[in-house]
C-alpha cells in the first residue's frame, strides 16, 4: 500500500461525483454514511479546529473538498479515475488507486478520537460496505459497468 499512497499523494482530487458514473451504487451508499458528513457533524468551533478537520474533513484546504470522500480513503484520483485506467485494476492501482487498510482507517480512528465506543475495524467495514453490491454484479456477470 505504501507505494500507491506515495503515487496517490501527488494526485488532485476529481471529487466523488466521478466516482458516480461508474459506481452509483457506491456513491449511493456513501451519501448515506457519516463520512458523507464527517464535517457537518463538528460543532461551529470544531469545523475551526485543525485537528478535528484533519480526520473530518481531511482535504478541505489542500482540495477543497469538504467530509470524508472517496478520495479519502482511496487516494486523489486524477490519475486512476478515467474509465479506461479503472477498467484495469493493476493499473489503477500502479496509479495511485489505493485499496484502504484497517492501518488507514485507525489514522483517524484511534485511542485519541473523542468517541463513543472503541473502533471495531470488522464492524465498522459492515457500516460503510459500498463495494458487495458491486462485486456481486461483476461475479455473476450483470454489471453495466463493465462493457463486454
Amino acid at each position: 500500500m505504501l507505494a500507491a499512497a506515495g503515487a496517490a499523494g501527488g494526485a488532485d482530487f476529481v471529487g466523488p461525483d466521478s466516482c458516480k458514473g461508474c459506481h452509483p451504487e457506491a456513491y449511493d451508499a456513501w451519501m448515506q454514511s457519516k463520512h458523507a458528513r464527517a464535517e457537518s457533524s463538528l460543532t461551529e468551533q470544531q469545523k475551526k479546529d485543525g485537528r478535528c478537520l484533519s480526520c473530518h474533513s481531511p482535504e478541505q484546504v489542500t482540495q477543497a473538498t469538504v467530509n470524508v470522500t472517496c478520495e479519502t480513503c482511496h487516494g486523489g484520483g486524477q490519475y486512476y479515475s478515467p474509465e479506461y485506467v479503472m477498467k484495469d485494476s493493476e493499473l489503477a492501482r500502479l496509479v495511485g488507486l489505493v485499496d484502504p487498510s484497517e492501518k488507514q482507517c485507525r489514522s483517524c480512528h484511534d485511542a485519541s478520537s473523542p468517541s463513543l465506543r472503541p473502533f471495531d475495524f470488522k464492524e465498522s467495514l459492515k457500516a460503510i460496505d459500498h463495494w458487495s453490491a458491486e462485486r456481486a454484479r461483476r461475479a455473476a456477470g450483470t454489471d453495466p459497468s463493465v462493457k463486454k
